[in-house]
């Protein structure tokens, strides 16, 4: 039996799990949440969907990660979310003592899985799960800059009216204040960005890319971005498990949290990198052809992120 399990039955948890069963990818898709019946009834909720649409995947809600074993992916997406004037920064802490405990139970359950971590700072808590785990780095990947390119797409997508699948895009770098954007990757119908926008618009496009997650926040005065986060998480594992969806292809470069050995002169830590994804995690770190400067400003946004780790 194909199992998937969902960590963290919130609001992004629902949207993975719901995006995970309606694929119809997996025989079953489990949740995992502490609190009360929750996950039962977002599990029940979501199985009450499926002759709607169109799917029969068995969905489950559990109190703990030992009733979730043999799984083949894991999504953590369990711990504090951000409120309106807070950073990812300041949820090291507190996430840290809950991702890792939930991490070496994965371990014990599902020692051959591959975990998708969600949790922010997510690019702190994707190595942290890799150090609790011992997981092999290709096997640990973080959600972050499919998410940001998403927001950037769509955001650029808007401005220069025209369709999401005519802007191209990558995100990299840490996902927060060093995300960096290569303009020299970013096409709008296979042209130039700098070609058809202006540079201060352009400018201003990436500048609210970073910031989306905090005006996502502000905007809803309680809670944080869901539904491009999950659907974000679930997209991860569908290129892994082969479940392709209208804008996912088998091989696409997207970007992920991973551990590079070398690639663009960073070895060690986890970063926001372009790669192609296969059954097992990571499959490849493509190297893009960067400026000078894009390639300064990874390599800053590398160094800070293992800063922040080192101070954990």
């Amino acid at each position: 039996m194909s199992r998937v399990t969902v960590i963290g039955a919130g609001n992004v948890g629902t949207i993975a799990g719901m995006s995970l069963a309606a694929s119809g990818r997996f025989d079953e898709v489990v949740l995992v949440d502490n609190a009360g019946g929750r996950a039962a009834g977002i599990a029940l909720d979501i199985t009450h969907s499926g002759p709607l649409l169109g799917f029969s995947t068995r969905v489950r809600g559990e109190r703990t990660v030992a009733e979730a074993g043999a799984s083949e992916y894991v999504i953590i997406t369990a711990g504090r979310a951000r409120t309106p004037g807070m950073g990812r920064a300041d949820l090291v802490g507190v996430n840290a003592a809950i991702v890792g405990d939930l991490a070496a139970q994965v371990a014990q359950v599902s020692p051959g899985a591959v975990i998708v971590v969600v949790t922010n700072p997510v690019d702190e808590m994707t190595q942290h799960v890799q150090a609790v785990t011992g997981f092999p780095t290709e096997r640990v990947i973080g959600m972050a800059g499919l998410l940001d390119s998403a927001r950037f797409r769509a955001l650029t997508a808007l401005e220069a009216k025209v369709t999401n699948e005519e802007v191209s895009a990558i995100a990299l770098g840490s996902h927060g204040d060093e995300m960096v954007l290569p303009l020299s990757q970013a096409t709008i119908d296979g042209r130039p960005i700098l070609d058809v926008l202006d540079a201060d618009t352009v400018d201003g496009l990436v500048d609210r890319a970073r910031n989306s997650g905090g005006e996502v926040v502000g905007l809803l005065g309680n809670g944080s971005a869901f539904v491009a986060p999950g659907t974000s998480a679930a997209r991860m594992v569908l290129d892994m498990a082969g479940g392709f969806g209208r804008s996912a292809v088998a091989g696409e470069t997207i970007s992920a949290t991973v551990a590079p050995s070398g690639q663009y002169g960073i070895d060690g830590g986890y970063v926001g990198l372009p790669v192609r994804l296969g059954p097992t995690g990571v499959a490849e770190i493509v190297e893009l052809d960067l400026s000078d400067d894009e390639l300064t400003q990874l390599r800053s946004a590398a160094a800070a992120i293992a800063e922040r780790v080192s101070a954990m």
